[in-house]
């Protein structure tokens, strides 16, 4: 039970500490270790700095510095109550050969942008980043919380975050974890990697519905206090492994503030010149971290949201009315199918000036009516983002013209990230060098890759072009590719939405 972490901040927390507030209640406070804990605050908004903090070194010196070293830089100034040594740990147990690449984001020049790569990890998405890391910080933060109850990570997937967590969690002591994914709503691949994770305190659901129903069946799991308390009779307390937990969005400002360094290492810019930043955006975390590391000091200029055909986004951003009215669109980018953008509410309370009573106000609206619109005032303040969208035409052509003519192989959502970077840098002039995230292996999407390659590929089983998209990009398979083509499929139950409660309650009493 975590109801008296909470307290009010008072001078010395604020030299002490950096603290973190709901932003729904500005009222109490809570260290990083409690909000990591918590995932979720009580009235139901997410946990922000109290400030963003600024860098203490400088880029020259961050330029030469590993990634392990560049990732203490960073989380210091964010994770105050852990130690030098427990962060350090962390860190280095994260950052390992689980990684197929000793220096862990590679930068690759493509055309006249640069990617980082960032699908590196044991389950070949951007979300190891993070959910390598996020395990260690939470049973960290368990032991300096004195937290007796065993841990349950409860998560909502479109396809990357689900796999990545079951890794990251799978065996770990004092956990378990709960993954719900929407059927027929992520790639064979993702599914696959979901449905054969092994683990004696991990299990994964396929819900009859789409992310966002999963996303707030979840919160809604959160905020049940009836469950809260029966679980803890139990036993069991929540956390989450969504971006929504701060231990999860942290991590990821981390590369953000290494990618520019390492560009600076390598003459492509010089020192203070400002690059834009391209994201492919669903939940809003991934960029909402290089907004952080903005705010840190690392020169960034635009922040530029990519978003597919649930381009809620978009609108946003161009009208300053969030409406996720609308129809849902299945995509070959499955893992921004999403039209309730969960960290963005991160966003809002910013350009809100910190104020919860406003942020609480929209984000009712949203979930009553499913319609927020912002003020001129915030709307003004959106100055650092644009936004862009591909249609699925786009995005396979994005991937076609990158291929012929540089011979580089993307996945699906990096494609989107690569077409709005092109129609952003056509139709501003703006001529700053751009960083795009790539963020997963074509492998996570091998069907879409290859026909958007070559049209004679349509149609073809996944695993059947495994071998044709190894000889097309040079890029040896993976081992998380290699583990699923003949692994026991160990997860198997599916449940309707309105069914997410009874299900986690029979998982749960299933393992005790």
């Amino acid at each position: 039970m975590y109801r008296n972490l909470g307290k009010r901040m008072n001078e010395e927390d604020r030299k002490m500490n950096l603290l973190y507030k709901s932003t729904r209640n500005a009222e109490y406070t809570v260290t990083a270790s409690q909000a990591i804990l918590k995932g979720l605050a009580e009235d139901g908004g997410l946990f922000v700095p109290v400030e963003i903090p600024k860098l203490d070194v400088t880029m020259a010196e961050l330029k030469s510095m590993s990634y392990q070293d560049t990732a203490y830089a960073v989380m210091k100034h964010f994770l105050t109550d852990f130690t030098e040594e427990e962060l350090k740990h962390c860190i280095n147990n994260a950052y390992d050969s689980k990684f197929d690449t000793e220096v862990i984001a590679p930068l690759v020049k493509v055309g006249d942008t640069y990617h980082l790569e960032l699908f590196h990890g044991a389950t070949i998405a951007f979300k190891d980043m993070a959910l390598s890391i996020l395990p260690h910080l939470l049973t960290t933060a368990a032991k300096k919380n004195n937290v007796k109850n065993d841990i349950v990570i409860l998560t909502a997937t479109s396809g990357d975050t689900g796999k990545a967590a079951l890794a990251g969690f799978a065996d770990v002591p004092g956990t378990r974890i709960i993954v719900f994914y929407p059927k027929n709503g992520v790639s064979k691949v993702q599914e696959l990697q979901m449905v054969t994770q092994k683990g004696d305190n991990t299990a994964v659901v396929a819900i009859h519905g789409n992310f966002d129903n999963a996303q707030s069946g979840v919160k809604a799991l959160f905020e049940d206090k009836e469950l809260e308390k029966e679980l803890a009779d139990a036993g069991y307390q929540f956390s989450s492994a969504n971006s929504i937990n701060i231990g999860r969005l942290v991590p990821q400002v981390v590369y953000y503030v290494y990618a520019y360094a390492k560009l600076l290492e390598n003459e492509e810019i010089a020192v203070g010149e400002e690059i834009n930043v391209t994201v492919p955006t669903g939940n809003f975390g991934n960029i909402l971290a290089a907004y952080y590391a903005k705010q840190m000091g690392v020169p960034i200029g635009k922040l530029i949201c990519a978003s597919n055909e649930n381009k809620v986004l978009f609108d946003f951003f161009k009208t300053g009315k969030y409406d996720r009215n609308r129809e849902f669109v299945l995509t070959s980018s499955p893992s921004m199918d999403i039209l309730i953008s969960s960290n963005l509410e991160r966003l809002i309370y910013t350009i809100a000036g910190q104020d919860a009573d406003k942020d609480r106000e929209l984000m009712e609206a949203l979930k009553t009516t499913g319609i927020y619109e912002i003020t001129e005032d915030m709307k003004a303040k959106l100055a650092d983002f644009e936004g862009g969208y591909a249609t699925e035409e786009e995005t396979k052509a994005a991937i076609h013209d990158t291929y012929a003519s540089t011979g580089y192989v993307m996945d699906t959502h990096t494609a989107v990230a690569a077409h709005v970077s092109k129609v952003y840098q056509n139709t501003t002039g703006n001529e700053k060098k751009m960083l795009v995230a790539s963020t997963a292996s074509p492998y996570k999407f091998i069907g879409s890759v290859m026909t958007a390659i070559d049209e004679k590929y349509a149609g073809m089983d996944d695993f059947a072009l495994i071998d044709e998209l190894e000889k097309t990009s040079a890029m040896e398979v993976p081992n998380a590719i290699k583990e699923i083509q003949n692994a026991e499929i160990r997860h198997t139950l599916e449940c309707d939405v309105d069914q997410m409660k009874s299900t986690v309650k029979a998982i749960l009493k299933a393992g005790m």
